[in-house]
Order: C-alpha cells, then sequence, then structure tokens
C-alpha cells in the first residue's frame, strides 16, 4: 500500500506541474526581400516537433510553445533559410516577422518566363499563366510583349512604340480579353496608359487567365484576363531605370515607395517613352506626280514619332484598425502620336496626330475581417478627367517618297477635324468574400462603370453631330462559391448578372430632300445571364488536373459601338456576344538529384461563340469595323516544357495552335448554305510559339555579380489575310521568325545593372493586322538601379 501511495503522489505531482507549464505563441509574416508576400513558407522550430506553414497572406501562427530560449528555422523554395534565436516569456504573444533574401539570380535574366511559385497562384483551379515580371525588370520590354511570350499569348501591333495594339488569347481579341490593375479593371484608363506602353518594372508579377475569369476579377471578359500585380510591397525602395535604342528610342521608368512605422506610406510610379520609330520598311510606291509605280521599295517610316509621360502617385495609410489600405491617388499622363498609315500600308500620311491626357483620381481601401472574423473588403473607385484631340487639317496626299500633292482649299488627309472630347469615363468595383468555414468560402463582386463622350471641333462650331449623345452604362454583378474539400482538391461555382444601356442618335433624312439631315435619339439595353464552374485535384503531389465551364458575355465597348475616331468606325448595331468555353488542363513538375527540373503545361480549349464581333476593313477599306458573325467556333490546344539546371541554366518552349472557324452555314435573309461555311477565321494567326534559353555566371568579376546571356525566338506560321474560299489569288500574311538576344550583367546582387538586347537580329520582315510592318533591327541598351530596405 504504501508503494501505491507513492506512486498515486509522484502521478498527482506530474499532472499539477504540467497544469502549470509555461507556454506562449508567436505569429507573424514572412516576406520576400523585397516585400513580396511567401505563402507557403515552413517555419520550425529547431528540436521540437512544433511546425507551421504560411497561409495564403504570408502569416502564421505558433500556439502553446515551451516558454523559454527558442531557435526559429524559415524556409522557402529558392530563399535562404534563416533562422533566429528567441526566448520566449511565459504567456507572451510574441511577433516576428521575416524577410527572406532570393539564392537564385535568375532575377537578372530578360527571357525566362514560368509560372509563379506563389501557392495560392499556382493551387487555383482557373488556367493561369503567372509571368514573374522581376525577372524581366533588367529589359527594355513593355507589358504587352513580355505578354507575348506566353503560349496562347499574340501581341499583334501596327507599328512601333505607342502603336494600336490587338491582343488575342486563345483567339479572342481585342476588348474581348479584359485588363486589370492589382484587381481593378482598366477600362477608362484613355490612350495615355495602354499596355504597349506601361514598362515591365511598374509590375510585380502578370497573371494570365485563358478562358474562365476569378469571380473576384469582375467584368465581362468572354475568354480571359490580365491581371498586373504592382502593390504587395510595403516596404522602402526605389527602382530607376533609362534605357536608349534604336530609332531613337528612349525609355525611363521610376518606381518608389516609402512605408513607416506609424503606417504612412507613399508609393510613387513614373514613366516615359519617346520614339521616332523610323524603322526601315518594303512597300510598293507610285510617284504622287507622274504615277510611276516602283515596287518593294525599301524606306523608313518618316511620320509616326510618339511620346507619352505618366506620373502615378498615391498617399495613404496601411495595417491600421479601420483599414488594412487605405490610398488616396492620382494617375497624370500625356501623349502624343503622329499617324504614319491606315489600317493598311497603302494609306499613308504625313500630317495627321491625335494626343491626349489623362487626370484620373482614385480611392482604393482593403480590410480583412471587417466587422466579424472572415470577411474581407475591397473598394476602388477612379473617373477620368483626361480628353483626346484628333487633329487633320493639312489637305495633302502623300507616298512612302515623301512626297506630297498639295490641294487649294479646306480638306484634310482622312476626315478634317479638330475634334476634342472627354470621354468621362467613371467606374466603381467593389469586392467581399466571407469565409463560412475552412472549407466553404463566398463572393460577392459588383463593377459599374459610365461613359459620356462629350466634345466640340473649332472647325465646325455649330455642327449638330458633335451634340448628339453618345452614353453608355454598364454593370457586372457577380456571385461566386468555393469548397476547399482537402489540400488536393477545390472547386469553385459562380453566377453573373450582366447589363448594359445605351443612348445615341442616328441620321434620318426627315424631309426626302437631298442633304435634309436630322438626328433621332435611340435607346437599347442589355441583360444577361452567365455562369461557370472550375475545378483541379492533384493526382499526384506534383501533378495537377484542371477543368472549366463557363457561359460568358461580352457587351460592347464604347469604342466599337461609337467608334474611336482614328482607324476604328463606330457600329452601333453589334449585339452582345456570347460564348461557352471548355478548358482541360494539366501541370506536371518534376527534378533528377536536386540539380535537373522540368515543368511541363498543356492545355485543350473549345469555344462556341454566337455573336462573335470581330474587325473587318469598313466599305472603302480605309478603316476598321467590329461586326458580329453568327457562330464561331474554336478548338485549341497550347503547351509549355521548361527545364533549368542548377541555377547556370534554364530553357523553355510553348506552342499554340486554334483553329477558329466560321460556323455560320445560312447568312441573314439567305436560304443557301454560305460559301464561308467552316472557312478559317481570316487575318488571325492559327499556329505560333515561342523559345528562349538563358545562362547565368555567378560571382562574374566579382563577389555578387552576376552575367546572363539571354535568347527569345517568336514564330508565327503564315495565315490568310482575307476568307480563304474567296478569290483565286489568296493573300497571306507570310510566316514570320524574329529573334531576340541579350546580355546583363547585375552587380552587387542586382542593385546595379547593365542590360544590352538586339531585338529582331535577322532584321526579318514582320507583320501584324491587315500586314502592317513592324520594327525592323533595333539595338538597346539600359541602366537599372534598384534598392529595397
Amino acid at each position: 500500500m504504501q508503494v501505491i501511495k507513492i506512486l498515486l503522489t509522484g502521478i498527482l505531482c506530474a499532472c499539477s506541474c504540467a497544469s502549470f507549464a509555461q507556454t506562449a505563441s508567436l505569429r507573424g509574416t514572412v516576406r520576400s526581400d523585397d516585400g513580396e508576400l511567401l505563402p507557403g513558407a515552413s517555419i520550425t522550430i529547431s528540436g521540437v516537433t512544433k511546425g507551421t506553414f504560411s497561409d495564403a497572406k504570408a502569416r502564421y501562427a505558433l500556439e502553446n510553445l515551451p516558454a523559454g530560449p527558442c531557435t526559429l528555422v524559415i524556409s522557402f523554395l529558392g530563399f535562404e533559410p534563416e533562422t533566429k534565436q528567441m526566448n520566449l516569456k511565459d504567456g507572451e504573444n510574441a511577433q516576428a516577422n521575416f524577410r527572406l533574401k532570393a539564392i537564385s539570380q535568375e532575377l537578372e535574366s530578360v527571357s525566362v518566363i514560368g509560372r509563379s511559385e506563389a501557392k495560392e497562384v499556382n493551387r487555383q483551379a482557373y488556367n493561369v499563366t503567372a509571368i514573374d515580371a522581376k525577372k524581366l525588370q533588367n529589359s527594355t520590354l513593355d507589358l504587352s510583349h513580355a505578354l507575348d511570350r506566353v503560349s496562347g499569348v499574340r501581341v499583334r501591333e501596327s507599328g512601333g512604340v505607342g502603336s494600336n495594339m490587338n491582343f488575342s488569347l486563345n483567339g479572342f481579341t481585342g476588348r474581348q480579353v479584359k485588363f486589370f490593375l492589382d484587381g481593378v479593371p482598366m477600362d477608362n484608363f484613355g490612350s495615355s496608359f495602354q499596355l504597349n506602353n506601361i514598362p515591365i518594372n511598374l509590375a510585380e508579377r502578370v497573371e494570365v487567365y485563358k478562358g474562365v475569369v476569378p469571380i473576384w476579377l469582375g467584368s465581362d471578359a468572354l475568354g480571359g484576363a490580365v491581371n498586373i500585380v504592382t502593390g504587395s510591397r510595403q516596404n522602402t525602395y526605389l527602382d530607376a531605370s533609362y534605357s536608349y535604342g534604336s530609332f531613337n528610342t528612349h525609355r525611363t521608368g521610376i518606381n518608389a515607395g516609402f512605408t513607416g512605422k506609424s503606417g504612412f506610406t507613399f508609393q510613387l510610379n513614373a514613366f516615359q517613352n519617346y520614339s521616332d520609330n523610323n524603322y526601315w520598311i518594303n512597300v510598293d510606291v507610285a510617284d504622287v506626280n507622274t504615277g510611276e509605280y516602283f515596287k518593294n521599295q525599301r524606306l523608313r517610316r518618316f511620320h509616326d514619332n510618339y511620346h507619352n509621360e505618366t506620373i502615378i502617385a498615391n498617399v495613404g495609410v496601411v495595417g491600421k484598425k479601420f483599414a488594412d489600405k487605405l490610398l488616396f491617388g492620382i494617375t497624370l499622363g500625356q501623349n502624343r502620336a503622329e499617324i504614319q498609315t491606315g489600317a493598311r500600308m497603302v494609306s499613308v500620311f504625313g500630317a495627321w496626330h491625335r494626343k491626349g491626357n489623362i487626370v484620373m483620381p482614385s480611392l482604393k481601401y482593403q480590410k480583412k475581417d471587417l466587422f466579424v472574423k472572415g470577411l474581407n473588403v475591397s473598394l476602388s473607385a477612379n473617373y477620368n478627367l483626361g480628353q483626346e484631340q484628333n487633329v487633320d487639317t493639312v489637305y495633302r496626299r502623300y507616298n512612302w517618297f515623301q512626297q506630297f500633292k498639295q490641294y487649294e482649299g479646306l480638306g484634310s488627309e482622312r476626315e478634317r477635324s479638330l475634334y476634342k472630347f472627354r470621354n468621362n469615363n467613371g467606374l466603381v468595383t467593389a469586392n467581399a468574400t466571407y469565409q463560412l468555414s475552412d472549407k466553404h468560402s463566398i463572393t460577392i463582386n459588383n463593377v459599374y462603370n459610365t461613359f459620356n463622350r462629350k466634345g466640340r471641333d473649332e472647325l465646325y462650331p455649330d455642327a449638330d453631330r458633335y451634340e448628339q449623345p453618345r452614353f453608355n452604362t454598364k454593370n457586372v454583378l457577380g456571385l461566386g462559391y468555393k469548397f476547399d474539400y482537402s489540400e488536393r482538391w477545390n472547386t469553385s461555382l459562380f453566377f453573373k448578372q450582366f447589363s448594359q444601356f445605351n443612348k445615341f442618335s442616328v441620321t434620318y433624312n426627315p424631309t426626302g430632300v437631298y442633304g435634309d439631315v436630322a438626328y433621332k435619339i435611340q435607346k437599347n439595353r442589355f441583360d444577361k445571364f452567365g455562369y461557370g464552374i472550375a475545378s483541379t485535384f492533384f493526382l499526384l503531389k506534383n501533378l495537377q488536373l484542371k477543368g472549366s465551364y463557363e457561359k460568358s458575355y461580352r457587351l460592347p465597348e464604347t469604342d466599337e459601338l461609337y467608334g474611336d475616331l482614328l482607324n476604328l468606325e463606330g457600329n452601333i448595331d453589334l449585339d452582345p456576344e456570347s460564348s461557352d468555353n471548355y478548358n482541360l488542363g494539366f501541370s506536371y513538375q518534376t527534378q533528377f538529384n536536386k540539380i535537373h527540373r522540368v515543368n511541363v503545361d498543356a492545355n485543350v480549349l473549345y469555344r462556341n461563340a454566337q455573336g462573335f464581333i470581330r474587325p473587318k476593313l469598313n466599305a472603302n477599306q480605309t478603316k476598321q469595323v467590329m461586326d458580329n458573325l453568327a457562330d464561331v467556333t474554336n478548338f485549341g490546344v497550347d503547351g509549355e516544357v521548361r527545364y533549368s539546371f542548377k541555377q547556370l541554366f534554364t530553357a523553355g518552349v510553348n506552342l499554340t495552335y486554334q483553329d477558329l472557324r466560321n460556323n455560320t452555314r445560312f447568312e441573314d435573309g439567305y436560304t443557301t448554305e454560305s460559301p464561308l461555311y467552316r472557312d478559317r477565321i481570316p487575318n488571325m494567326p492559327f499556329l505560333f510559339g515561342n523559345a528562349d534559353a538563358s545562362v547565368f555566371l555567378k560571382d562574374f568579376g566579382a563577389k555578387g555579380n552576376t552575367l546572363t546571356f539571354g535568347y527569345n525566338l517568336l514564330y508565327v506560321h503564315a495565315y490568310y489575310l482575307y476568307w480563304p474560299s474567296l478569290g483565286s489569288d489568296k493573300l497571306d500574311i507570310p510566316r514570320q521568325l524574329s529573334h531576340d538576344v541579350n546580355i546583363v550583367y547585375a552587380m552587387a546582387n542586382g542593385k546595379y545593372n547593365v542590360s544590352l538586347e538586339c531585338k529582331n537580329l535577322l532584321d526579318a520582315r514582320l507583320y501584324d493586322n491587315f500586314s502592317l510592318q513592324k520594327p525592323s533591327r533595333g539595338f538597346y541598351a539600359k541602366l537599372r538601379y534598384f534598392i529595397s530596405k
């Protein structure tokens, strides 16, 4: 009995000691050294089995830790592990934030593009490719040319720097693909802020959603979206660069930010582009005086100067109880573009130009756990007060020899005009996500856009046509539900309500007398309902399968309805287009001997679009005009393979095939089958791809310096310019093959950077929309300074 009493007493004492054991908790965030969130980072305590991973917001929490000294170990793929000694006190809720230093010098590459390592982006059910823009920031690329290297993407331009651009994603073009800046639609940014004049240094990451678009990117995208991510840094940094190159091209970029301990923050982004765009072209020319014809002349463009200057400033607070982020901003910019050609090279201009500016105040607000835990809210609003002007008052006819014929009287090169107008374009977007439980969440998103073009032409101060309404409102309301069954499987289901109201006027002849013109006010309204589902499953830890479907709608844009007063003629009879989008894909990553890594991505898609809106030449073939095709189908595949060896070499290749067919069997008013039925859609590339390779020489010249050699190849197969079934002489746009090379020397771990590039190395003839030629061979140099604290 005595022995039993002793044992019981010992057990009671042990339990008593355990009940009074000293414990503490530890919380914090994990970021890169330049402020980027690192979700999925490992946080462990040396010698203890306790550990966790940072969540989607890069936050972590460790509870019930033993009080006393401990050693924390923080690690993340591609970054140097960090250890920290701590002494936890009884009952303490300690805070420890970490910034990990990247171990890979691939940040100095100008040609490496791959899927983001961010766990939250990779594990989405949507077909998404993420470009790590930091890997390209030593190049002279703008955002559009960086995107042109992604599988499924073709960026088609009408010329050089600042020219009109047509963005194609898996067969959908122009406004069918939507662009976002930090989740805010770029519908109203004007001509001073376009994808092909924004330097790559503005972005930290660019996400390309192919097909189904997440509900939190609220808009009426028909077949995909591009989200430019800029604002995750919450530290003090400076990124300044300048480049100079062929055709008198100058580019400058400054990105700076400051965040104080009080939460006060200031952000500044400024960039400038200038180019004469006087590159070499090959054209046929007729003498304006004699009519003598000269074939295949190699000449310079002579009236294509472009420049723009833009400043984006935001000031506010972060990390407050009432707001995780509250920013008041202003975007100021201006641009001037000389117009060299019309929709085809046969139209040549020598004086016509266009200019514009942007004055856009903005508000951004974000708050997690608003009122209740799990309710995250964001709100943004902006209003563009900028104006545009079309200047065409010189009554001349030019040719490519720079000859011109002067005419008497009042006239112009295209349409006599000094028309100055404001689009009075405003946008408000709101998003709320509520985490019902670990597995269930719902999202509500609403985007409201208003447009009201007002203008005046001092050449025709009494003209009634400038008083006619060009008014438009658009609203897209979305509701989404996400089910996270496990780490291996999640599914999203969503619904969208599309609404649009247009008010405009049309001309008619009230008396039947020639020249008698009157205006009649017209109104129309569209209401559509869309829905979709996206799901992903990890068959293996490194093998992800994805599938999605969406019934999507795209409402006609204001430029498509009312024209852009440049090379796009308006069409007020356009109807909304819709599409049934199907996507299947997989992603696989593996490594051998810890030094060889291989990534494979492949996707299959099918689109069935009704009322498909696409460009065609107008009646006199001087402008483009948008038109509805009743039914267009597209079957396509795209894939990418990437390989890397240690931190010395990386290479990749991607290829896209898309088979867009006119599925309209009977044209309006006809009972016989259309000769264009099942024709391939003209003026649309159907087979194209990219290849790139980079070699990295670490510690070249000194420790912390890296010398990089890069190469990029663009291939576009030949395609028809017009309908294949019409005409015996089938004009086509020939095969294109372009080579770019670069050398980058990064010093002091990327603080000082010098790069040299050659674009279109073999001086190939490159073409785009309706055979408009792109720049010839060019050489460029860039200096960049970057520091972050």
